[in-house]
């Protein structure tokens, strides 16, 4: 019982992506998500109280991905500077978990523009893989492999490469190789802060 539960719940998430990236998040009622998983509106309020809630729970789910792929990286006995450069090559699993989510993940900028639940929810992670980053330039300093720098603004300057790669690999996919131009920018932000 307990596993067709989850099913029904994994079909309300795929029907709700595939109508949002389709309709938007605006156009897209319960109703269609309802009819594109073949399920029940009861079927679907027993798994999401609103609309609104499957919305944040497609965002969630992907950012879990993000966190568990980062987090894996960053408990890693290497060297600060590689770990910061074998981070810079997670933009191929970025790149290979949004692949075709264009529609959606616009959608989440969009409402994030609307709605403060979606806004706190979109840049709450931001602000979390920025520390992370502020966590592991500082510890590189300390270990001795980077340069005395400001670990907070080098951590945004980081974010402001991967969050611009993503979103044009996003808006443009066969303009460039996105994960090697990723992987090539925050190598040369490192080899400027690495201890000679």
């Amino acid at each position: 019982m307990q596993e067709r539960s989850q099913e029904t719940r994994e079909q309300l998430l795929a029907s709700a992506e595939k109508c949002f990236s389709q309709s938007g998040y605006d156009a897209t009622g319960v109703a269609e998500i309802c009819i594109d998983a073949q399920v029940s509106k009861g079927a679907f309020y027993h798994h999401f109280p609103s609309k609104h809630a499957v919305f944040m729970a497609l965002l969630e789910n992907w950012l879990k991905l993000l966190d568990q792929q980062l987090f894996n990286l960053s408990a890693s006995q290497e060297s600060v500077p590689d770990s910061l450069i074998r981070m810079g090559g997670m933009l191929g699993f970025v790149f290979q978990s949004a692949s075709g989510r264009l529609p959606l993940f616009l959608e989440f900028w969009a409402q994030a523009s609307r709605d403060k639940e979606v806004w706190q929810a979109t840049i709450a992670p931001y602000h979390h893989y920025q520390q992370l980053f502020a966590q592991l330039i500082q510890r590189g300093i300390e270990e001795g492999t980077l340069q005395t720098a400001d670990p907070q603004s080098t951590a945004w300057v980081i974010m402001a490469l991967v969050t611009g790669v993503i979103l044009q690999g996003l808006l443009d996919p066969q303009a460039a190789n996105w994960d090697q131009v990723g992987r090539h920018g925050l190598q040369a932000i490192v080899e400027g802060i690495r201890k000679k």
